[in-house]
């Protein structure tokens, strides 16, 4: 691993990671990363060696053209800085490793003591029953209950099989960081990448979470074509079409009416994004 230059001294620093494959249905998750990558021009710190890591036959090196020359692009986890004018984003992006999950997460939390990071998000996305018509689910837990109360979350309760982040949430929350972990729920019957809603849901939540405003960029947009594309892809299928109404039939009716406070919140959180873009 290479020196961790550039991680000193930064401005009320966040940490910010999600990871391809198991944990990142549609791509949702590694989808914030990427976008605040580009949207913010971070700057690369430094990369992990992925010959420890990684099965290069489960993920497969990349050639490509740069200027006339090839070059190979090994897969490998990025550690990036995003400088905005209120504070330091550390971002954390790649693939999820094959090999030597304690020493990979070793790795991370002896970069992540050197921030000193005031929070921790971790970004997940998984397949559901959800219909893609209807706003994505977003599910948020927090490390502590004191966290959990100031950010409106809960405890996670969940029992089962886990990926690499339900280990470093963990392992961050026993270094005694405080963590919090988003999970958007994406269609199963639409599972190909990119999934922009799923990570325009992800970006939005995170920036209620962090009391930040984010560049949306072209996500808005790029979201409403998906629902396009997406439509005019199961309107020819009868069975499929009757499957979504079902679930939107059941979506509606899991989902209360919200009362005049929680619409008064939710319109005072979007006057705050607004003037905050403006500023």
């Amino acid at each position: 691993m290479a020196e961790a230059r550039g991680l000193r001294g930064l401005r009320n620093p966040v940490v910010i990671a999600g990871f391809g494959g198991w944990n990142d249905a549609g791509e949702a998750a590694s989808g914030v990363i990427d976008h605040l990558v580009d949207q913010y021009r971070a700057e690369l710190s430094f990369a992990i060696d992925p010959e420890e890591f990684y099965d290069f036959q489960v993920n497969r090196p990349t050639t490509r053209l740069v200027d006339g020359q090839r070059i190979v692009e090994w897969p490998t986890t990025e550690v990036l800085v995003a400088s905005l004018p209120e504070r330091d984003l550390v971002l954390i992006g790649g693939p999820e490793p094959n090999y030597r999950w304690q020493e990979y997460v070793n790795r991370l939390l002896s970069m992540l003591r050197s921030v000193k990071p005031e929070l921790v998000v971790l970004l997940g996305a998984l397949l559901t029953d959800a219909p893609h018509t209807r706003p994505v689910p977003v599910t948020g837990t927090a490390s502590s209950q004191s966290l959990a109360d100031q950010l409106g979350l809960e405890l996670s309760d969940y029992e089962g099989p886990t990926g690499i982040v339900g280990v470093l949430a963990y392992e961050c929350a026993q270094a005694g960081m405080s963590v919090v972990s988003m999970w958007a729920s994406v269609p199963h019957y639409v599972a190909e990448p990119p999934n922009p809603k799923g990570t325009l849901a992800l970006l939005t939540r995170l920036e209620d979470i962090l009391n930040l405003p984010l560049d949306p960029g072209d996500l808005s947009a790029e979201a409403d074509q998906w629902v396009e594309q997406v439509n005019e892809l199961v309107s020819d299928d009868p069975d499929i079409s009757s499957y979504i109404n079902a679930l939107e039939e059941r979506r509606d009716e899991a989902t209360p009416t919200p009362s005049g406070e929680v619409i008064a919140a939710e319109f005072e959180r979007y006057l705050r994004r607004r003037d905050r873009r403006r500023g």
